[in-house]
């Protein structure tokens, strides 16, 4: 039973999660401690006030509903999603884009198509025989320079 939970524990993934967790959870203090340090006293600059929202509440029949802490929650999330989209997002849709560039530069040699002049089967267009009637045919000369084949001597 112990041998199982070893093996789990050690898996790569598990490790790999339990660091993104802890890495997840200092960002969140970082950003939390950002935007208290830097955005609230800005956003009391601009409306006047002190910015701090955390200790902000009204009551009602005597229940207090700290909505301060909501406020404060909910700036501390747009600066930590704003940091995300625009550190890692962003950045990971260019690396993306570029591979994706690269493999659709990749030419499938036998995507291109044509039929054979002799029993009018469909061979690929770099193909210097027939799949089908084995009869010799010649390879279309932008095929092969898209395919980047050297040109066949006859």
């Amino acid at each position: 039973m112990l041998n199982g939970f070893k093996d789990f524990i050690l898996r790569g993934n598990v490790i790999s999660m339990a660091i993104g967790l802890a890495v997840g959870a200092a960002f969140t203090a970082v950003v939390t401690g950002f935007s208290n340090a830097f955005i609230t006293p800005l956003i009391g600059l601009a409306t006047r006030g002190s910015g701090d929202f955390s200790k902000a509440f009204f009551k009602v029949d005597g229940v207090t509903f700290p909505y301060g802490l909501f406020i404060s929650a909910a700036i501390a999330f747009v600066i930590t999603a704003a940091v995300l989209y625009f550190c890692v997002v962003v950045p990971m849709a260019k690396v993306q884009n570029r591979f994706a560039k690269e493999k659709e530069e990749a030419v499938d040699i036998k995507a291109a198509l044509r039929d054979c002049p002799r029993c009018y089967s469909e061979i690929p267009a770099v193909a210097s025989r027939c799949g089908h009637c084995t009869s010799e045919v010649v390879p279309d000369p932008e095929a092969l320079t898209l395919a980047k084949l050297p040109a066949q001597q006859h």
